[in-house]
């Protein structure tokens, strides 16, 4: 059988303002209707023999994962949960120890062995059925034992991409011959016209049994640590909640480094499938079909005179005129514009804003909780404005706060609304008031999103002002 398992750790941050730390690239549909999540899930359906996906992803992006699983009808064997990020090879250990327990945190028996095929969860691959060609090309390697990467076929000199020498063979898979790091332009050329290169892709594919001797015998502190995590792991709700202790004291290292440049093992498919790692503005702009002037334009956009653009708008009209070669992007907070040539530097922006403290490097304006989302629509001296949108059936945690008062305006749906002994139903229209220090919940009993209008007064405001007491998503006791 062939597991999927996807990496979806990363923060993405190369797509700000879009694209956060709490909400990164992967999460998001930026090329098609589902995210890019759902769609690596998808690109996987039609190969033959596939298996329940493991997926591996941070901590704190456990309840969207799980979420965006549940809206496509995704049923994985595990969620695994890095309590702290440690690059590509531990989480490929972790998964793979997954693979041959069942899923079983902690469990001292491997099992099964199954081909893994590992996907990051945050490629474009455009020509579905050629990916599913190279993965049943890959699939014959790979269940004879060899540790299998796919190459892309480069279509033009790329310098931000590493690429594989492959070594003389008839194929379809040809042993490496090399690694070669990010190259300058000129090399780049000569890599390309070559045709012995591909660009690295980070996709890989291999027996359970066999990465695990590999990384064993190659990387063994990496393996002792995840072996560790992982039997030490926990089972919190959907999840497999990793040792933090022994987790966070494995090295940091890529699953390229640890494994397959040492390797004896390792083998190359080319692949050319329309492959892009959507690692910048420029890049989606490319990976996106545009208009008759060049233009990519996501949501309410208008342009006069404007060519070879991105534009995107999430929540107002973006206008341009006379514009060549931008990128545009406009979320409730933020607004990035730049000129395509430049995009790869919004890493700039986004350490400005780091090293200034501000929350729009993490979270956007509107966020999303297990039981829904809230959205901070206006706030001044002692005041805030947020509204709520709470799914049918779910219900926000037992709390209180030590610094803020809270009235509730019911627009849309019904509310079972805890205060203090209290518990009452509150239709549209209806509103109640908290007062500060006393324990409060909302529910939604309906089959309908439940919408509130909170207005919270106080002389603090911040989201850590929240003690929990039950909580049906594991997190009573925090703050926060």
């Amino acid at each position: 059988m062939l597991i999927p398992v996807i990496l979806s750790g990363g923060s993405g941050t190369r797509l700000w303002p879009l694209s956060r730390e709490l909400y990164p690239k992967q999460l998001l549909p930026l090329v098609g209707k589902g995210t890019m999540l759902q769609e690596t899930l998808a690109r996987v359906a039609g190969v033959d023999d596939v298996g329940a996906p493991i997926v591996v992803c941070n901590e704190s992006h456990r309840f969207l994962v799980a979420e965006q699983l549940r809206a496509i009808g995704a049923q994985p064997q595990a969620i695994i949960l890095e309590p702290i990020g440690r690059n590509t090879a531990p989480a490929v250990a972790v998964a793979a120890m997954a693979a041959v327990t069942g899923g079983e945190a902690g469990a001292a028996k491997a099992s099964n062995d199954h081909v893994l095929l590992v996907l990051p969860a945050d490629h474009v691959i455009r020509d579905i059925a050629a990916f599913q060609a190279a993965v049943a090309l890959g699939l014959k390697a790979a269940q004879q034992g060899q540790l299998v990467t796919f190459g892309v076929v480069p279509d033009k000199p790329e310098t931000g991409y590493g690429y594989i020498r492959r070594a003389a063979g008839t194929g379809p898979s040809y042993p490496i011959a090399q690694f070669v790091e990010k190259p300058d332009l000129p090399t780049a050329t000569k890599y390309v016209e070559s045709k012995e290169y591909f660009w690295n892709s980070g996709m890989f594919m291999f027996k359970a049994s066999i990465v695990l001797d590999e990384l064993r015998a190659l990387s063994d502190d990496i393996y002792q640590a995840c072996a560790q995590a992982y039997t030490s792991a926990k089972r919190d709700l959907d999840f497999t909640r990793l040792s933090v202790k022994e987790f966070t004291a494995c090295p940091s290292d890529s699953f390229d480094y640890a494994v397959m440049e040492k390797t004896k093992h390792g083998v190359v498919v080319p692949l050319d499938a329309g492959w892009s790692d959507v690692g910048s503005w420029s890049a989606l702009h490319e990976a996106v079909p545009s208009d008759t002037d060049g233009n990519v334009c996501v949501g309410d956009v208008l342009t006069a005179d404007s060519h070879g653009c991105y534009l995107q708008s999430t929540s107002r009209l973006v206008a341009t005129v006379g514009l060549e070669d931008h990128v545009v992007v406009e979320t409730k907070d933020a607004v990035l514009v730049a000129p395509k040539n430049r995009v790869q530097d919004v890493k700039l922006l986004v350490a400005q804003l780091k090293k200034q403290g501000r929350y729009e490097t993490s979270l956007h304006r509107e966020v999303f909780r297990p039981w829904g989302s809230y959205d901070s629509i206006d706030s001044g001296d002692r005041f805030q404005v947020k509204r709520l949108t709470v799914k049918p059936g779910a219900e926000l945690s037992l709390q209180l706060h030590h610094h803020r008062a809270e009235h509730w305006i019911v627009v849309a749906g019904t509310a079972r609304i805890t205060r203090g002994d209290e518990v009452f139903l509150l239709e549209e229209n209806q509103s109640t008031y908290i007062p500060l220090g006393v324990r409060h919940r909302i529910e939604n009993p309906g089959k309908i999103p439940l919408h509130i209008i909170e207005v919270q007064s106080g002389t603090y405001l911040g989201e850590d002002d929240i003690v929990r007491f039950e909580d049906r998503y594991g997190r009573q006791g925090q703050t926060g």
